[in-house]
Order: C-alpha cells, then structure tokens, then sequence
C-alpha cells in the first residue's frame, strides 16, 4: 500500500465513522433532501472554511477538518441519492445505509488513485485553500447544471462533481493532519 493509499485509508475511515456514528443518532433523515439541498450544505461548509482562512477569524471554533469531513459525507449522500432517488424509503437500516456508503466512496478513492497516478500526486504541492477554492468551483458547477435540470452539453454531470469534491476534501484532510502532527503514516522528523 503506497503512502497516499494509507492516508487516504485513515482519512475516509474517519469520515465513515462520524457518518456511522450520525446515522445511529439520527437514522437516514438526510434521505428526505434532494440533491440542491445537499449541494447547499456542502455550500455552506466550503465557504466557511474560505472565509475562515481569508479573515484568519473562527468565532464558534469548530475545525475546518470537520467541515471537510463534513463535505465528504454530504457528498457521498448526494451520489447515494443520486442512485437511489429522492422518492424512495427515507429511512434505510444501517447496514444497508453503511454499504451504499461504502460503495460510493470506493469507486470515488478508485477514482482518486487513478487520476492521482496520472497527475503525479500534484494536490501535495498545492495550498489548502487552493483545494477549498476548487470546492467551491466544483459546488458553483453542480449548482449551475441542478438549474438547468441536470442536463449538459459536454461536461461531465453532478456525478463528477461530487466525487471530486469528495477527493480534494480528502487531500485537505491529509494535509491538515501532516501540518498538525496528526497523521500516524507521516514520518516526523526528530
């Protein structure tokens, strides 16, 4: 397993556990969005972090770690309505619910190792906030496409947009950890 394969392994496990942990709390009530919705909160947890790192000001002190956790679990919600509609069953047992999750971020971290080999790890030379910037394209994207009924010319749908969400995020969360200390993958120097 490569470096970046393992960080991305601790950072999603952590995603998965506090999307675990919610879902026992408060069952699948997020079912009952539809995707605008769940763009908007996502929207909202991205602009937050840039205006926390523009004005260098965190009055309710929550971490911009958990916001991005926060916009990966939005995210793999959003594909998962995507799959299974917003007219369906809004409460889904937890297993069921643990698997789709499961599923989704597979295919998007397959993605993400993919395009990673092709572009040759590059996200680790970018700035943090660059990758919240490109968040907030992404979200300015989807929002564009939800307005003109999902439908595209020749870009790639909300389907895209969200897993790359869902990446950068996951790249923030790793830079973040080595910057704090708090990735046990990372070699420290002594």
């Amino acid at each position: 397993m490569t470096k970046t394969e393992k960080e991305f392994e601790i950072e999603t496990k952590r995603c998965r556990d506090i999307f675990e942990k919610k879902t026992r709390d408060y069952g699948t009530s997020w079912r009952i969005l539809r995707l605008p919705s769940l763009t908007d909160q996502i929207f909202i947890k991205a602009n937050r972090i840039r205006s926390i790192e523009e004005t260098g000001e965190n009055k309710i002190g929550d971490s911009s770690r958990g916001e991005y956790v926060a916009m990966v679990n939005y995210s793999v919600m959003a594909l998962m309505q995507l799959e299974l509609g917003v007219d369906g069953e809004t409460e889904l047992p937890l297993q069921q619910a643990l698997a789709l999750y499961d599923k989704h971020l597979g295919r998007t971290v397959a993605l993400m190792l993919d395009k990673n080999h092709d572009y040759g790890e590059a996200w680790r030379q970018m700035r943090v906030s660059s990758m919240t910037d490109l968040i907030l394209m992404k979200l300015k994207r989807i929002k564009q496409i939800e307005d003109n009924d999902g439908k595209t010319i020749i870009s790639e749908g909300v389907e895209g947009g969200y897993m790359d969400i869902i990446n950068y995020s996951l790249f923030c969360l790793i830079r973040l950890a080595e910057e704090d200390g708090s990735n046990p993958s990372t070699e420290t120097k002594q």
